[in-house]
């Protein structure tokens, strides 16, 4: 179990990357940015995967929030298959809700209130934010034995990578931060 804890103890504010041995199609390629991890479970979204025709004014829209139209043209994201009618915003904390902004590491928060939906259209919008519908969830030591089995890679998480504009390259960029070449991964795994 050890592991998958970082030198704090654990992984939110890193990234998982999807190994090519995950044997889920749900996680093909994604990049999960990890919002929460402890001894009970740990929560994280996707943050490669935008919705087809889903736009962030588009929700806002449909939401009723007012001036919806004020809000940044940016694709909502497939964070994850659990509780996909769920909303969350990740967003550097130059903005947030108080109490039910949950700070997952130092300059990003995640907030999942109508409150940070009203921010994301005001003149106090946070300068990044990202908005995704559902999560990735696992219960106590699910994700260390997935990491065990090496289907995740672990690496820093950054703020470019995070809230990047080019969704594509995500995948591969933190595979590069951690000096693999995506070509050279395989589905096969050996034991030394």
């Amino acid at each position: 179990m050890t592991e998958a804890r970082t030198q704090t103890g654990f992984l939110a504010g890193k990234f998982l990357i999807a190994s090519p041995l995950i044997g889920d199609p749900r996680f093909d390629r994604a990049l999960v940015y990890m919002c929460s991890h402890d001894d009970e479970q740990a929560m994280g979204l996707i943050i490669n995967r935008p919705m087809e025709g889903l736009r962030l004014p588009d929700l806002l829209e449909q939401l009723e929030i007012a001036d919806w139209d004020r809000a940044n043209d940016t694709p909502i994201f497939d964070g994850g298959p659990v509780d996909r009618d769920r909303g969350m915003v990740i967003h550097t904390d130059d903005a947030g809700c108080g109490p039910a902004t949950m700070h997952v590491e130092p300059g990003i928060g995640l907030t999942a209130t109508k409150e940070m939906l009203d921010c994301l259209v005001s003149d106090a919008r946070p300068r990044k934010a990202l908005m995704a519908l559902g999560y990735a969830g696992w219960a106590s030591g699910q994700l260390e034995d997935e990491i065990a089995a090496n289907a995740w890679l672990v690496c820093d998480a950054d703020e470019q990578l995070l809230f990047g504009d080019d969704c594509e390259p995500k995948w591969a960029l933190a595979l590069n931060k951690l000096g693999v070449t995506p070509e050279f991964l395989t589905a096969a795994s050996g034991h030394a």
